[in-house]
């Protein structure tokens, strides 16, 4: 009677046994993904790019329904440097302030009408010289309604970076033109740290409002 008293007890026990260690093995689990979902985003990229098809990249951007439509482009799918710009671009929820010299890429300027068009708040800070070349997309996004300021001194605008919801910093060498894109050896870093995005937004804002149109001196 003993032994058949102890057998559903073992039993009982093991399976009390068997439950604590697979909650362990889920916490622990559960413990890693916060961990890796909590780790800050840092990235480097370096150009020039892999020449890759970017049109299922920005379909799904602009309809998400419609992105399983088959791509006629002919360049090779896959991962590359510009694509992966690209979706840390379009990852803006609320707002994205830009400080450019030059931004001549299609993909990377339709990107950002797509943005404008989902009602994230943008921002440019462009190089008076360079704005008005042939090219530039700085002409289609004033028509498309984003707003846009520029220098009015001798020296150039040379900034080059982005801010993306205004916690990570999209900074280094690479200019958004086509040219630095596909022939340029540059580089580009993006952090996710409030240490960092703060002095870029703060430079922003000073630009910003120095830029101001009202301000604006002609002689």
């Amino acid at each position: 009677l003993g032994k058949l008293r102890a057998g559903p007890m073992v039993a009982a026990g093991g399976w009390r046994r068997a439950g604590l260690a697979l909650a362990a093995v889920l916490g622990l689990a559960l413990a890693a993904w916060r961990r890796r979902r909590l780790r800050p985003l840092r990235e480097v990229l370096f150009f020039p790019s892999t020449p890759t098809c970017s049109e299922v990249l920005l379909a799904e951007a602009a309809e998400p329904e419609g992105a399983s439509q088959p791509c006629l482009c002919p360049l090779p799918h896959g991962d590359c440097a510009l694509n992966r710009l690209l979706r840390h671009i379009l990852s803006a929820r609320r707002s994205l302030e830009l400080c450019l010299f030059a931004f001549s890429s299609p993909e990377l300027g339709r990107a950002v009408c797509l943005l404008h068009r989902r009602g994230v708040r943008v921002r440019i800070v462009t190089d008076a010289q360079y704005m008005g070349l042939r090219g530039s997309q700085i002409g289609l996004l004033r028509l498309a309604g984003i707003q846009v300021r520029h220098d009015q001194e001798s020296g150039y605008m040379h900034h080059k970076f982005a801010v993306v919801d205004r916690r990570v910093v999209i900074t280094g060498s690479l200019n958004w033109t086509t040219q630095a894109i596909q022939n340029n050896r540059e580089n580009v870093l993006v952090v996710e740290d409030a240490e960092f995005v703060k002095p870029f937004l703060e430079e922003f804002e000073r630009m910003w409002e120095e830029y101001d149109p009202v301000n604006y001196k002609f002689f």
